[in-house]
């Protein structure tokens, strides 16, 4: 089996903010603009300017794609530093109001704030994309047609957006809540081959529904030209070592879908109801839920689904040098989501300012 394949890509959304108030604060692009030499155009501007968005290489391996992950936040923390602000990596920003802040000027995010208005205006959130290489589109589009059913699993891992606006909104990730109001989003269809997902994409250009595929949202979606799956459902992680456990589970689960092809076998496929059931869980209670095995239809602690999942994937995880990484979910799964540590924080001191100041200490772990 070919697992060089499996090539990492890793994109992060990280919110700015006065170390003073710890209020969201635009940068007016001088980070980015910064950036540009020492990152070689890693860096790019976000819709709101209160956010910068960083990407790796494409990269051979998991502890490539920690050392270029740890390398960007680096960067931007001791730049945001000269700025005389801070660099943190939360789901949602704890108290900070949307429409106060300013949008960056640029044709693409104007025409996306003409047509979706107030849903594009109040997407003030931050999130995590992995990209995952495979051999062609069409074994893409068949492990996208399985991997969805462990998308509310991994997803419940990187909860890290428990509060919106100055209230505890009650869920472990409410960053979906808001991105839930623009259109082609969530989980995908099934798609019977890589002709008929490249037709839909025809069907909604031809349309004028979209005017090119990356406005599909969904929570993965096969590239419209490279050989890859990138996942979308994540919250941005709260540390770097967090970022690459979850980047290294996307990996490892494509390359044992991809080994269980090879063998003539295939993981159950389900519809997307069912799985909708189990994602809407996994925002509203994170570690500490429920979720459906559909195959034995009962409810499940997501802990023990999350060690089944460790079990289905360990015959892969040596091969792709990612023992270490897959390890560290380990420590999540007994310390806490991002989330259930933000929680703590505000429980302790009942400051939003605190747990945006510990937000901000723990960006570069």
């Amino acid at each position: 089996m070919n697992l060089a394949q499996f090539t990492i890509g890793i994109e992060e959304e990280y919110m700015i903010v006065d170390p003073q108030t710890f209020e969201l604060k635009s940068h007016q692009n001088r980070i980015v603009e910064k950036t540009e030499l020492a990152l070689e155009g890693k860096v790019k501007a976000e819709m709101h300017q209160a956010v910068v968005e960083v990407g790796t290489s494409i990269c051979q391996n998991i502890e490539e794609a920690r050392a270029d992950i740890r390398h960007l936040r680096t960067t931007i923390a001791e730049i945001a530093a000269s700025e005389q602000l801070l660099a943190g990596a939360s789901g949602t920003h704890p108290f900070s109001l949307w429409h106060k802040q300013s949008i960056t000027e640029n044709p693409r995010y104007h025409e996306i704030v003409n047509e979706m208005q107030d849903a594009a205006r109040s997407n003030l959130i931050f999130g995590m994309h992995v990209h995952i290489g495979v051999e062609s589109r069409e074994m893409a589009i068949h492990i996208a047609n399985s991997v969805r059913y462990f998308i509310p699993h991994i997803y419940a891992l990187s909860t890290n957006s428990p509060f919106w606006e100055g209230r505890n909104t009650g869920f472990k990730s409410y960053r979906s809540k808001v991105f839930d109001k623009f259109p082609r989003t969530g989980i995908p269809d099934f798609f019977e081959s890589i002709e008929e997902y490249d037709n839909y994409i025809k069907v909604l250009v031809k349309t004028n529904c979209i005017d090119n595929a990356k406005k599909i949202w969904w929570d993965l979606r096969v590239h419209p030209v490279y050989n890859t799956i990138e996942f979308r459902v994540c919250d941005v992680a709260l540390t770097t070592d967090e970022c690459i456990s979850l980047a290294a589970l996307f990996q490892a689960i494509c390359a044992k879908l991809y080994k269980l092809r090879n063998q003539n076998m295939n993981y159950m496929v389900y519809k997307r109801s069912l799985i909708n059931e189990n994602k809407w869980r996994a925002s509203r209670y994170g570690l500490d839920g429920l979720l459906i095995d559909f195959g034995k239809e009962v409810e499940v602690p997501v802990r023990l689904l999350i060690g089944e999942l460790l079990e289905f994937i360990d015959d892969v995880v040596d091969d792709l040098g990612s023992r270490k990484a897959i390890a560290d979910v380990e420590k999540i799964l007994r310390e806490g989501t991002g989330a259930d540590k933000q929680l703590r924080i505000f429980q302790e001191s009942g400051r939003f300012e605190d747990v945006v100041k510990f937000v901000a200490d723990e960006f570069l772990k």
